[in-house]
């Protein structure tokens, strides 16, 4: 098993940063991948942005390409998400996975989720 906690969110005004950072624990040797997702209220979960734990890949949603940067300290078995020119649209609960695979929809470890509020 995977461990994920999530730290550095909170209320923020639109334009602003804020920087989420995903510790893993546990059998993190396993992990391939980490990634983070967001869930507005009454809306689906989405992916938001991942990285490739053994390569040097990322991938971003188009709502935050330009805006979001994903990466990854190994030796801290952390990932992190910088979010920059943050907009009301950003507020949801974002929540850290990790994966056994490379690739695929689905993600084995999830987090409990850290709230990322966005004021106008």
């Amino acid at each position: 098993q995977v461990q994920l906690v999530e730290s550095g969110g909170g209320l923020v005004q639109a334009g602003g940063s804020l920087r989420l950072s995903c510790a893993a624990s546990g059998r993190t040797f396993s992990m391939l991948r980490m990634g983070w997702f967001r869930q507005a209220p009454g809306k689906e979960r989405e992916f938001v942005s991942a990285i490739s734990w053994i390569v040097d890949r990322t991938g971003y949603a188009d709502s935050v390409k330009g805006r979001f940067t994903i990466s990854k300290d190994k030796v801290r078995n952390t990932v992190y998400l910088q979010m920059n020119s943050l907009e009301p649209e950003d507020t949801a609960v974002y929540y850290c996975a990790a994966d056994r695979s490379e690739y695929g929809s689905t993600w084995n470890y999830w987090g409990q989720g850290t709230q990322v509020t966005v004021s106008s």
